[in-house]
């Protein structure tokens, strides 16, 4: 059966989506300290993907936008670290339902960065999220993961930053500054890693990561906005939301707390009805005209 562009769209996005929500399994199961699992991730997601740009010639692009694309790097360098910190600090269910609300955080940073303006619904989506991570932050045993809630927020914030920044500056090239990310944080990771302590298993989980999970999720994701729009692409994370936490939940029985779950539930609900009404709007301004593309 012949697939349109939609479908085929669909069909990346979830592949990419779903093998994305087996990252914080994985850091589970490598049952090591987290700056060993930073500094193998990176480096392995740095081997293949590097080995991909450099196969497809797509180093050059570094030159049209070397600052901006340096601070990609920085960016996504940083995200991969505090994800896994923070996996390493507090419940998966907990991380994932806090870096859910990043594209919140890049609607934020682009009125102040980019002077783009708010929508209401927008103000107000992050308003009732501030509530509902409230429970996470402050629900029952929330003290002794205020650590990693802090690293995932921090995450999240560092995602609707890279989210801005890419927007800025189209033209960056996201699989080349993920490599170099990658590369980065595998650098800051080494001082504090213990790289060469592992045994066999656990360096299989290590390669499983970072050379076959996270790049195909992020080649997958990334080649998915050129059939859907980024607004429809951002949506399907929040699979990624319900999926991470149902992996460990029902492979390792770590069950989330339920204020966790209550919180979590209004975040999600949150995110889709916003969601829902921004692919509603962009939909009808593309049949009012038709050629609009909102650059």
């Amino acid at each position: 059966m012949q697939l349109n562009s939609y479908q085929r769209g669909l069909l990346t996005v979830v592949l990419g989506v779903v093998f994305l929500s087996f990252d914080g399994l994985l850091i589970r199961l490598a049952r090591t300290d987290g700056w060993t699992i930073v500094f193998w991730r990176g480096l392995l997601m740095f081997c293949v993907l590097g080995l991909l740009c450099w196969a497809g010639k797509r180093l050059a692009t570094l030159c049209s936008n070397p600052l901006s694309s340096l601070a990609s790097a920085l960016l996504l360098g940083l995200i991969s670290s505090l994800f896994v910190l923070a996996v390493m600090n507090a419940n998966v269910a907990n991380v994932v339902v806090i870096l859910s609300t990043a594209p919140l955080f890049a609607a934020l940073f682009s009125r102040v960065f980019l002077g783009e303006k708010v929508a209401l619904r927008t103000l107000v989506a992050i308003a009732v999220c501030m509530l509902g991570m409230s429970l996470v932050f402050m629900g029952e045993g929330a003290t002794g993961m205020l650590t990693g809630n802090l690293y995932a927020l921090a995450a999240a914030a560092a995602i609707g930053g890279n989210l801005t920044l890419l927007r800025r500056y189209p033209t960056i090239d996201s699989m080349t500054v993920i490599a170099g990310g990658g590369l980065l944080s595998a650098a800051i990771a080494l001082p504090m890693a213990s790289p060469l302590t592992l045994d066999a298993p656990r360096y299989g989980v290590l390669a499983l990561m970072g050379l076959v999970q996270m790049p195909l999720a992020t080649v997958l994701i990334n080649s998915a906005t050129r059939y859907l729009p980024s607004t429809e692409v951002a949506l399907f994370y929040l699979v990624e939301t319900a999926l991470g936490t149902l992996w460990v939940w029902w492979l390792l029985g770590e069950t989330p707390t339920t204020s966790t779950l209550t919180g979590g539930g209004v975040v999600i609900l949150v995110l889709v009805v916003h969601a829902w009404i921004g692919l509603r709007l962009e939909r009808q301004r593309l049949l009012m005209y038709p050629g609009f593309t909102g650059q």
